[in-house]
């Protein structure tokens, strides 16, 4: 893609802070550093979210994820946990459209960042719940 800024990194275009590349993938800084050591790790191949992956390129980019988050979480000794997330469209949150996923190293409970799961559990009921369930499981590909 002409306009991706991710392509441009990937292709020497624009510069990064490499942290791992082979063949498939590319791990660099993110410029924001929301945390220190806020890597993005990056399929080579272009593809705009996670509903674009194959299984094979699913299996090529998950697979480096323990080895980048055991490189980054030895990398300094204070931190003490690591989130990982991919954000898929712009509701929610993905502001780059080539897929990448976020391993945000995390050093206390002050460290400027933070996500909120509010718990809905009492507005369903065990019903609506297995019909949410069986909604998603007609859905599955075989």
């Amino acid at each position: 893609m002409d306009d991706c800024i991710f392509c441009k990194i990937i292709n020497g275009e624009i510069p990064s802070i490499t942290v791992y590349e082979d063949k498939q993938v590319k791990a660099f800084l993110d410029i924001s550093q929301g945390t220190p050591g806020h890597t993005l790790l990056v399929p080579k191949k272009h593809v705009p979210d996670i509903f674009a992956y194959n299984q094979q390129l699913a299996e090529t980019v998950f697979a480096r994820l323990p080895k980048l988050a055991r490189a980054i979480k030895k990398s300094n000794p204070a931190i003490k946990g690591m989130n990982i997330v991919n954000n898929n469209g712009e509701i929610a949150y993905q502001s780059v459209f080539h897929s990448h996923i976020h391993l945000i190293p995390r050093y206390s409970e002050n460290d400027d960042f933070q996500m909120v799961f509010k718990d809905n559990s009492a507005n369903y009921s065990t019903e609506q719940l297995q019909a949410i369930a069986q909604t998603i499981k007609n859905q599955l590909e075989v």
